[in-house]
């Protein structure tokens, strides 16, 4: 019985292992249950492209990753992922740049948040996707149209996270050290600013996913690379055993930066995961 209530008591902790293991269960079955359908399917049928087995991905893989391009020459997935890397990069480096100077300032100084904080609300709403075509209209359809998505897409959400972070500060924190002689821009970016990085961080690991969201639709409407135009490019033939595998290096991407952020929070910003 006390096994038992360890397992799915309300004070249940689990051991790593178990943790591990319980973990593993949702993919175990969903990759288990994918095989079973594609064998089936494949038997039925061997030319069947819906469902590829494991064997034609691993062959699309080494198609696109290690062997040259018959037209271009290149490695497409090498180039693919260099291609959409830099344009997340650019957007997300951009956004979270200009959110942590409007959201940290905004929390700090009253003038500045009652003059944007409606407008940075107003933005937030709109749907990115929804002004793509005003995008492309105004910035065009090569790389600077779509970091502006990007940029667009995740700048509001970011900043009012920092602002929201900013303006939990303590009072007593700021009024001290301008009492002992400190400047107003010492206060905002000596005292306020290490305190509203580990939030800053986490509002982008949240933002990651939509960013990557932005950046496919931008490269598959407009785009001649990058792994969002591919997975379109190669959809009209039905191409499944390159479209799983570019979908799922996607995601193991996604994931790299989001471990990569939680990770950087933990070691530098110890007292952060503790109050969180």
């Amino acid at each position: 019985m006390m096994r038992r209530n360890l397992f799915i008591g309300l004070h249940a902790q689990p051991s790593r292992w178990l943790k591990i293991c319980l973990a593993s269960i949702p993919f175990i079955i969903v990759i288990s249950f994918y095989l079973i359908q594609s064998d089936i399917r494949l038997e039925e049928n061997p030319q069947d492209k819906l469902l590829p087995s494991v064997t034609q991905m691993v062959e699309a893989i080494d198609r696109v990753a290690f062997q040259p391009d018959r037209r271009t020459g290149e490695y497409l997935l090498w180039s693919d992922t260099l291609s959409s890397l830099r344009r997340i990069g650019i957007g997300m480096g951009v956004a979270t740049l200009m959110a942590l100077l409007l959201g940290l300032n905004m929390g700090l100084f009253a003038g500045l948040s009652a003059t944007m904080r409606s407008f940075i609300t107003f933005v937030s709403m709109i749907p990115p996707l929804a002004i793509l075509p005003i995008l492309f209209i105004a910035f065009g359809v090569d790389e600077l149209g779509k970091v502006m998505l990007i940029i667009i897409g995740t700048f509001p959400i970011i900043t009012r996270d920092v602002y929201m972070a900013t303006k939990k500060i303590p009072k007593e924190q700021i009024v001290k050290a301008l009492t002992l002689g400190a400047s107003q821009l010492a206060v905002v970016y000596k005292i306020v600013l290490p305190q509203v990085m580990p939030r800053l961080l986490s509002a982008v690991r949240l933002s990651l996913g939509a960013a990557w969201l932005f950046l496919i639709a931008a490269e598959a409407i407009a785009s001649t690379d990058g792994l969002g135009y591919r997975i379109f490019l190669v959809r009209r033939y039905l191409s499944m055993d390159v479209i799983i595998p570019y979908v799922l290096w996607i995601t193991l991407l996604g994931f790299t930066f989001d471990y990569t952020l939680q990770l950087i929070i933990r070691k530098r910003y110890s007292w952060y995961q503790q109050s969180a």
